[in-house]
């Protein structure tokens, strides 16, 4: 009963690498019946499989020195990744070894959302001294610059413009400082999502001209309201298109896509055809001062990662060299304020 009814997989196989037996959470894990693994080879579950050679490895180290543990990472076509321990031992009984397979997927997201949560925390309370004693004598500055506009003669002009838009970019850092640094005073409310990213794309379109972008929206239709900040929402979906655009630089189409899950969530899902996103860069998007931009902090999308948790929501990056990137935003539809 207890091999039967844990809920880790366990699966039983012998010296000759045949399966003898597994319970029902190892069918689940595998996809398929008792009665097809049954006498199989262990390795065949794994043939078509870019794993097979890690599993090979796991089994190898466990008959070597009687047990091994191992965490194996499976990928679907879709890109999705989860994560197991293998936790292998040789001669149980005479014969007879054991695997246990434990998904620990879950864990592994939640221990990246506390690491990233902790960073954003340290982050913030360094940010609020920082934009604080850079703030100061910026004030300074633009008002000198100001009072100067007057008698700027014509061949210095474009120093003075250069001069006055550096000055505006680090007001903007300054302010994504500020907004790390200390909860924002917001007003959570019952919104049409469909109504803010229209607003968003109407602000945007533009500079999407501009960039010889254009958008491509799919909404279902009767979406329900959700309780939410919209201006923040809107800040994070200014955010994410503006830097579509700009990976696109020859021009191309962002798709933008909201819809209902079944598990009654609201699925917002921004799509570029940019160059794409390696994958051990898309692991670190969301951390302070990491950028993939020549001018970028890194903070715009630290922001939204924060607003995005706020709103008790996620935050998704899928990537393809060549084809493109999609940010996928997950939002609960009665999700509470704080």
């Amino acid at each position: 009963m207890i091999f039967e009814d844990s809920i880790d997989g366990l699966l039983l196989w012998n010296d000759q690498f045949q399966i003898v037996d597994l319970n029902s959470s190892a069918e689940d894990i595998f996809g398929l019946s008792k009665d097809l693994l049954i006498g199989k080879n262990l390795f065949g579950l794994f043939s078509e499989t870019k794993i097979k050679p890690e599993i090979i490895k796991h089994v190898e180290q466990a008959m070597d020195k009687g047990k091994h543990s191992s965490t194996i990472i499976i990928e679907s076509e879709e890109g999705q990744k989860r994560y197991f321990d293998y936790s292998s031992k040789h001669e149980i009984v005479e014969g007879l070894n054991l695997t246990v397979i434990k998904d620990i997927t879950e864990k592994i997201e939640i221990q990246e959302q506390l690491r990233k949560s902790d960073t954003l925390n340290v982050i913030g309370e360094l940010a609020a001294g920082i934009a604080h004693e850079i703030r100061n004598p910026m004030t300074a500055l633009k008002g000198f610059i100001q009072l100067l506009e007057g008698s700027i003669k014509l061949e210095h002009e474009m120093y003075y413009q250069v001069i006055t838009s550096e000055l505006q970019r680090i007001d903007s850092i300054i302010n994504e400082f500020l907004i790390l640094a200390k909860p924002q005073a917001k007003r959570f409310q019952e919104k049409d999502i469909k109504q803010i990213m229209k607003e968003t794309v109407d602000l945007l379109n533009a500079q999407a001209v501009l960039h010889n972008v254009q958008f491509i929206t799919s909404f279902e239709n009767k979406l329900p309201l959700i309780f939410c900040e919209p201006n923040q929402l809107k800040k994070v979906f200014i955010n994410i298109i503006k830097n579509a655009i700009e990976v696109m630089p020859d021009g191309g189409n962002i798709l933008i896509k909201i819809n209902q899950t079944e598990n009654n969530q609201i699925r917002i899902s921004i799509c570029d055809e940019g160059m794409g996103i390696p994958e051990e860069k898309i692991k670190k998007l969301g951390e302070p001062f990491y950028t993939t931009k020549e001018r970028g902090t890194g903070l715009g999308l630290m922001v939204s990662y924060r607003i995005i948790e706020e709103h008790q929501g996620t935050v998704q990056i899928e990537s393809e060299i060549g084809k493109g990137t999609t940010f996928t935003i997950i939002l609960p539809l009665l999700a509470n304020s704080k």
